[in-house]
């Protein structure tokens, strides 16, 4: 059984349940994805397995190094790539076996890892929620930062003191998200809730660890 899967986001959508209720729901393009290398700890130290997404990339977008590296598990043309640990026991992966969405439940929860969007360059208010100054009577307080250190003692600014700069474009997990629906026919799994990232950005689906 693998401990997850590659896909892309296609986008928001929304659905009714069972009891009639409407669930927001993101639909993820999950698969067909193949085992591109299986680590072992004989070999490498630990158990784990290198998916990758099977979709058309033009061979001039691959490097050299990659594609003799794909060519191992006759999977050209990868172009996204994850790695993804196995527990200690798990022996029945093997390299070129194919991942699909149905093996994937409703109701299953899963860790949902994506590249939120970058939003370039930021202010405090907009990239940490500063509450800012007064906005009026002459202040000149209104989306400054305010202090960011003493000037005699330590007369540094300490490592990791929030300020403006860029904004997103960063890996981001969202855990414990429920399965709602699966289209195997369309390789579909529809999630309940946000993802990180675009419409049309790669995201990784886990199985989740603390969902249980």
């Amino acid at each position: 059984m693998s401990p997850g899967i590659l896909g892309k986001k296609i986008g928001m959508t929304q659905i009714f349940n069972a009891e009639g209720q409407v669930v927001p729901v993101t639909v993820v393009k999950a698969g067909p994805c193949v085992v591109v290398q299986r680590k072992t700890p004989a070999t490498d130290g630990y158990s784990a397995v290198q998916l990758g997404l099977m979709e058309y990339v033009k061979p001039a977008r691959i490097s050299k190094p990659a594609a003799g590296h794909l060519k191992k598990a006759s999977a050209d043309g990868i172009k996204f790539l994850k790695e993804l640990r196995l527990g200690a026991h798990a022996d029945d992966m093997k390299q070129g076996d194919r991942v699909l969405a149905e093996e994937f439940q409703v109701a299953e929860k899963v860790d949902v890892i994506g590249t939120s969007k970058g939003r370039g360059f930021a202010g405090v208010i907009k990239r940490h929620n500063f509450r800012g100054g007064p906005g009026g009577h002459g202040s000149m307080f209104n989306r400054a930062p305010g202090s960011i250190g003493a000037s005699s003692f330590p007369s540094r600014v300490f490592p990791g003191m929030k300020m403006s700069g860029h904004m997103g474009d960063v890996q981001v997990t969202v855990r414990n998200l429920e399965i709602v629906q699966v289209d195997t026919e369309e390789n579909l799994i529809l999630v309940k809730g946000a993802v990180p990232g675009p419409n049309g950005g790669y995201v990784v689906l886990r199985r989740s660890k603390k969902g249980h």
